[in-house]
């Protein structure tokens, strides 16, 4: 499902698209290239904070750490 989300910096609107219609984890604008952290449910957002480059990598570092042990 393709979900509309409008970005709080340039308030340029981008898609997300989910297999699910709860999503919490990162998200960056295709335009200003700003990162934040969202929580949707519903396909409605709830949450929208900003997020900087290096938390967005330790986000991506856990999230393929959890990839990795769910396949064992």
């Amino acid at each position: 499902m393709l979900v509309k989300i409008k970005c709080p910096e340039c308030s340029t609107e981008g898609s997300l698209s989910l297999s699910d219609t709860s999503y919490q984890g990162p998200y960056r604008c295709w335009k200003c290239r700003q990162l934040f952290t969202i929580k949707m449910e519903n396909n409605e957002l709830k949450s929208c904070q900003p997020l900087s480059q290096e938390e967005f990598d330790k986000q991506q570092e856990i999230e393929a750490l959890k990839a990795k042990f769910k396949q064992r």
